[in-house]
């Protein structure tokens, strides 16, 4: 698979929401950010942002933190002691691409539970939990993944939600949220930022995916929590000076992108709708909720890999390949529905042009 980065032109980019671009009016807003030393809470653009994620969270604390990963890697540090077990979904994000951070950090190690496109139920948790007693590790934290990037988008319900929170409360389990592209299922469900979050002792909301921001997250819990994040923070390099400029833009995007992430939805909805009507490509629109599409090749002469080499050598539109045969896709604000039908277009051009090839020309 050709690498991000790559040196061959890109017409329509969706390989991932974080490839987005600031807009000339959240740029706007960056320039005219009124900064001061974050470290000292005189930044009032990092104060603003921090304050609204706080409200709109429903949380009594908030951090604003560089990356989503250093939130993830700040709740389970403070959630667990080292030799603890962090209950995640066998796809999410914190294990599966950032396998090295509780173990080398908290000394916790991932416990993965067996999911339905990264949703489990209390029976798939319970399954999941090892005994009270000295000879295993204790079960520390419930992390969930909303909604699931590898599960293709799938958003968790209110209710999975709450069935599976109480029951890591009965046995005293802390709760996490990743909430790397939490909005979208605030979107996509109806169902509030506040209500979703009610359930956990922390939770983290992404501002440089969906919601177009350059860089940065917001860690949210109680004052007691955020004030050893803010520790962590300090200790592993991530507290800033004048974070106001950066704050800023994702400022500008809570309050100007969030509603427009249902075009992201639509536009994800209409390439399955494109790509299912192909006999090599298997996916189903009705099991698309976000801006996430993850769809397999059946009875393809080539790998995911090759195609996706192939799709942006010969058309300059960039998936990922996400295993032998499965592509994803990812929908954002630089995309619309005119450069949907040109990359459906060319996907499916692509694999009529290959599966004519004879054997011998297959070689790629």
């Amino acid at each position: 698979m050709i690498p991000v980065g790559s040196s061959y032109p890109i017409r329509i980019d969706l390989f991932s929401d974080t490839i987005t671009r600031p807009t000339k009016a959240m740029r706007q807003a960056m320039a005219n950010a009124e900064v001061g030393d974050e470290q000292k809470g005189e930044d009032p653009s990092t104060n603003e942002l921090v304050a609204l994620t706080r409200e709109l969270l429903g949380k009594e604390e908030a951090v604003f933190l560089p990356s989503g990963t250093m939130c993830n890697q700040i709740a389970y540090a403070l959630h667990c002691r080292p030799g603890d077990a962090i209950l995640v979904d066998e796809t999410a994000h914190s294990l599966c691409h950032e396998e090295t951070g509780a173990p080398a950090l908290a000394g916790a190690f991932y416990r993965p539970i067996k999911a339905d496109h990264g949703v489990f139920s209390v029976a798939q948790l319970e399954a999941a939990l090892r005994p009270e007693g000295r000879s295993f590790a204790r079960n520390a934290v419930l992390s969930i993944e909303q909604p699931s990037n590898l599960g293709g988008g799938t958003c968790w319900s209110l209710e999975g939600i709450t069935s599976v929170t109480n029951m890591a409360r009965s046995h005293q389990i802390k709760t996490h949220m990743d909430g790397a592209r939490m909005l979208n299922a605030v979107v996509a469900t109806g169902v509030s930022a506040r209500d979703f979050c009610d359930p956990f002792d922390s939770v983290w909301l992404d501002l440089s995916k969906g919601l177009g921001a350059p860089i940065g997250a917001v860690l949210a819990g109680d004052a007691d929590f955020i004030n050893e994040a803010w520790r962590l923070k300090q200790r592993w390099g991530g507290s800033m000076r004048q974070s106001g400029i950066v704050a800023a833009a994702g400022t500008f995007a809570l309050r100007n992108n969030v509603d427009r992430l249902a075009d992201d939805h639509g536009n994800a909805r209409l390439l399955a709708e494109l790509l299912s009507v192909h006999p090599q490509i298997s996916i189903d629109p009705l099991t698309v909720q976000t801006n996430i599409v993850l769809f397999d090749l059946v009875d393809s002469p080539v790998t995911a890999a090759v195609l996706v080499d192939r799709l942006i050598q010969k058309s300059g539109v960039r998936m990922g390949a996400f295993g032998p045969s499965t592509i994803r896709a990812v929908t954002h604000l630089d995309v619309d529905s005119g450069d949907i039908r040109i990359a459906a277009d060319a996907i499916r051009a692509l694999l009529d042009e290959i599966h004519s090839m004879p054997t011998s020309q297959r070689s790629f």
